[in-house]
């Protein structure tokens, strides 16, 4: 009975790993998803300038603005993620997507720090559907190759973050506030995506509890696993509270200190972002190959040199070492993500959730603390301050070796 069963579980995890060229058509929808919805939300930073100029806002309040996206976003996502997993509910991918197609078209309009603030709220309940949904999509999608799938999926949300500030520029900031309402189209364009991936993820719902039927096979201990699960939370902390200080101040930062345009600092902004979608491309796949844990050690505490020395440099060399620090330090996410799936088989769109959530919730209280950190002592103060953050990456020796069993 025991061989049989294993037989059983053998065979069944190899037709589930099977793939097709229209799966990986899936994927690829997922990640141009991704883009669509990432695209949108870096649109709101990326005119931080303009409406701290419109609305007289100090450097706090563009924090608060951050905290209120990206709390709403991280609250909720392992909320959605942990029900979803238990009970599917595809049609919810495109009600985000709905979400979010209010929220940035309030943003063109609105004519308070209040309505800013809900229209934030809005765009962050949309991603808190979006990523463990679309994330868990992509997974089933994958073949048995979550690294590529994760990543794919992933560089996917991080050109969109990469591509958002330089539209902006070329149509918001010279043009105008109202001008963001042009977004409402890539948002509508999204809908059509998501609701064509939950038509075939309803089709493939027998496939998800399949393998959500899984168990786990790394032989550690729950106390292990949950230990294993806070070290990853504290690795995302100090990469997305120290990413925090580019995505919402790195404008901020290069107009101050080498008296740049908002429109050149946009340039460099882009390219830094540019850099953190190569590094999540890659770090899926070679994840897949040398091992999660040599990946997350390597993002991590691999860029702490580059991190260190970027205070004090000239505008060329900082050009320079934002692009490294963003590949380097990108290349972590999804081998955490994946790392964490596979320690909590059966719950993937809750630890999406969770890990996308803290990522968002990270990034929001780190742009928060920042910004007033920034009224208070500068903003150079806060990139010295933060350059250190990347050594806490040594937390990843704590990281178990699993054991196939």
């Amino acid at each position: 009975m025991a061989v049989s069963n294993t037989q059983s579980s053998t065979t069944s995890s190899a037709a589930i790993g099977q793939s097709s060229p229209f799966v990986m058509r899936i994927i690829a929808a997922c990640a141009l998803a991704h883009l669509i919805n990432d695209l949108i939300q870096a649109v709101l930073p990326a005119i931080y300038p303009m409406l701290k100029a419109n609305y007289g806002l100090s450097f706090t309040q563009i924090g608060l603005i951050t905290l209120t996206f990206q709390a709403t976003a991280s609250l909720l996502q392992p909320w959605v993620g942990f029900y979803t997993d238990r009970r599917p509910m595809p049609n919810l991918l495109p009600l985000g997507t709905l979400c979010t197609l209010v929220g940035i078209l309030m943003l063109a309009f609105v004519g308070s720090f209040a309505m800013i603030l809900l229209a934030s709220a809005l765009v962050g309940i949309g991603s808190s559907t979006f990523h463990p949904e679309t994330s868990r999509i992509a997974r089933l999608a994958s073949g048995g190759r979550y690294g590529l799938a994760q990543s794919t999926f992933q560089v996917g949300g991080n050109a969109g973050s990469a591509f958002g500030p330089l539209l902006a520029a070329a149509i918001v900031i010279p043009f105008g506030q109202g001008n963001v309402a042009w977004f409402g189209l890539f948002a509508i364009f999204a809908v059509v995506v998501t609701y064509a991936l939950s038509r075939w993820y309803r089709e493939h719902l027998n496939l998800f509890k399949a393998r959500r039927g899984q168990g786990a096979t790394h032989g550690l201990s729950r106390q292990r696993v949950i230990g294993a699960l806070v070290v990853l939370g504290l690795l995302v902390f100090s990469k997305y509270f120290y990413m925090a200080s580019f995505t919402s101040y790195f404008t901020f930062y290069l107009i101050e200190k080498f008296d740049l345009s908002v429109a050149s600092s946009q340039l460099h902004l882009f390219l830094f972002l540019g850099a953190v979608a190569a590094g999540t491309f890659f770090g899926g796949p070679i994840g897949d190959r040398i091992g999660r844990k040599a990946v997350i050690w390597f993002s991590i505490l691999g860029v702490a040199p580059f991190t260190l020395l970027l205070p004090y440099v000239d505008l060329f060399w900082t050009s320079v070492l934002s692009v490294i620090i963003g590949f380097i330090l990108a290349s972590a996410f999804s081998a955490i993500v994946v790392y964490a799936q596979e320690l909590v088989p059966g719950n993937v769109g809750m630890i999406a959730g969770v890990f996308f959530g803290l990522m968002f919730g990270f990034g929001g209280i780190g742009a928060a603390l920042l910004g007033y950190l920034a009224d208070v002592r500068g903003i150079e103060y806060v990139y010295s301050l933060c350059s250190y953050l990347p050594l806490l990456g040594v937390l990843a020796i704590l990281l178990p070796r699993r054991k196939k069993v």
